[in-house]
């Protein structure tokens, strides 16, 4: 084993480690000093890893350039950093009391979904890294809704087993995206009962997708959302969670995208995911430390012809 993968396997360990204590500690610590145990984690997350720091600072960069002064840009990567420690807490917490997280999480537009439910083809939600998006899932779940969340296998096994048995107890179902043809076989087969898909859009998707604005940069994007609702009929819903200032949330359901039909297939996906991503970005704007800046979104390049 060479020194990188020494180095990933240590690293691996360690967020296993860290994930154990602080489910321990969860279970212990008085629920009003939860979310300062929180924000230390932040603290401590933005001024020691030092990698993630720089990668939301880059990241902000891309997005805001002059828009923002540093010190602006600075702000909300701190903030970023805290809202991500309150959401990992929040989901070891709440996840095992789901009463209390139903009352913490109001549904804003729920006659949206309920509407396009009501056509019998399914709804696929197209969300993002934004807010603690988990529990918008496992708040649908608690409402009775059937979910299935489309999910990356995590690195480290024990992680993904540890919260594949909290999807599993809320009952939502985990489709892995790979393999490619069962993950696309598994999202069909929900759809045509009229279940929901939870989709994230917001993620680098590399050679595989197409590159659409964002934050007036190219970004690769997948294509998958428009392409299953053309083949299943199945409608576009863009779904949001929201932190409120009082750590409660609001799960704000948008309108269904209408598919803009265009003079080949190409376009026709192109267009409506360019949509799906314009909204994507108005919710980054209006809630910038919400939106999780640590992931590389600008890495992969557009080739240029010629």
């Amino acid at each position: 084993m060479d020194a990188k993968k020494i180095r990933k396997s240590i690293s691996r360990f360690f967020g296993w480690v860290v994930l154990i204590i602080c489910s321990l500690i969860v279970r212990v610590i008085p629920a009003h000093c939860l979310y300062g145990f929180a924000k230390g984690i932040g603290f401590l997350g933005y001024w020691f890893v030092v990698k993630l720091r720089r990668i939301a600072l880059e990241n902000l960069n891309i997005a805001f350039g002059q828009d923002k002064l540093p010190q602006e840009k600075e702000k909300i990567a701190k903030a970023c950093f805290t809202f991500m420690a309150k959401s990992a807490i929040e989901l070891l917490f709440l996840t095992e009391r789901p009463n209390l997280l139903k009352k913490r999480i109001e549904i804003e537009g729920g006659k949206n979904l309920d509407n396009a439910l009501s056509r019998g083809k399914g709804v696929i939600l197209v969300s993002a890294h934004f807010g603690n998006f988990p529990l918008l899932i496992a708040r649908l779940a608690l409402a009775g809704y059937s979910v299935s969340g489309i999910m990356r296998r995590m690195r480290d096994e024990r992680v993904e087993k540890f919260f594949f048995a909290k999807r599993d107890r809320f009952k939502i179902k985990t489709i892995y995206a790979q393999p490619r043809n069962t993950c696309v076989s598994s999202i069909i087969e929900v759809l045509r009962n009229n279940g929901i898909v939870f989709i994230l859009l917001d993620q680098n998707f590399g050679t595989g997708g197409i590159f659409v604005d964002f934050f007036g940069q190219k970004a690769a994007t997948a294509t998958g959302p428009v392409i299953l609702a053309q083949r299943t009929k199945a409608l576009l819903l863009p779904c949001f969670i929201i932190r409120q200032e009082d750590d409660t949330h609001k799960i704000i359901f948008e309108p269904a995208l209408q598919l803009e039909e265009a003079v080949n297939s190409e376009e026709t996906v192109f267009i409506n995911i360019q949509k799906l991503t314009n909204i994507i970005e108005s919710y980054i704007r209006k809630y910038p430390a919400e939106w999780g800046w640590i992931h590389r979104r600008w890495k992969s390049q557009e080739k240029k012809e010629g």
